[in-house]
């Protein structure tokens, strides 16, 4: 994640906090509620990115959840056609809710975000802060992001993987069980039973 969107993660995580607003929050110059307005336009982009992972993370999951039920319970010649018409309804509701959630962490965004920046931090801290997400190296920072992440995620996958993937074998095998599914034998399994 961004230190940009992790900024703005942190504040609108902590912004109940600052939903009620105090006679001294009420008394902020206008230079100071300059400077918030500056970085709330500064950091709308991490915004509406928040904005778009609270409405797909659900959706994503749901996909998940749907992947085994379409193995177990969907005939094998109707599974790929049940699986589009899914995603084709998964995109419809992202489709639909970004917008309007988007829109609305925009427009919270000074109540909630601004209203914690005043609170918390004095003009030149704002000023700093400004300097900072303005500055060449922090652009820099943040257009290397997905390659960080790609790279972290890419060596973690490979140094993890013989110890995860039999954890998450045990665990498919433990919900099959529960649900009473016969659970699919591991690749390994089924070429080492042909061997015999």
């Amino acid at each position: 994640m961004r230190p940009s969107l992790i900024l703005a993660a942190a504040l609108l995580a902590a912004a109940p906090l600052a939903g009620a607003q105090t006679a001294a929050s009420a008394a902020v110059s206008p230079a100071k509620r300059e400077l918030v307005q500056k970085i709330l336009q500064i950091q709308q982009p991490a915004i509406e990115a928040m904005a778009r992972q609270m409405v797909e993370a659900p959706a994503a999951r749901m996909l998940q959840q749907a992947g085994p039920v379409l193995q177990q319970k969907i005939a094998a010649d109707k599974r790929e056609a049940v699986a589009q018409e899914i995603q084709s309804d998964v995109r419809k509701y992202v489709d639909e809710a970004t917008p309007i959630v988007r829109e609305r962490a925009v427009k919270l965004g000074p109540t909630t975000i601004g209203a914690l920046l005043e609170e918390k931090f004095t003009e030149d801290e704002l000023k700093q802060v400004i300097a900072l997400l303005e500055s060449p190296v922090n652009k820099k920072f943040n257009a290397m992001a997905p390659d960080m992440q790609r790279v972290l995620g890419e060596k973690l996958v490979a140094e993890t993987r013989g110890s995860i993937e039999p954890k998450m074998q045990a665990l498919q095998e433990s919900v099959a069980k529960r649900l009473g599914a016969t659970p699919r034998p591991a690749a390994g399994a089924a070429s080492g039973a042909k061997k015999k």
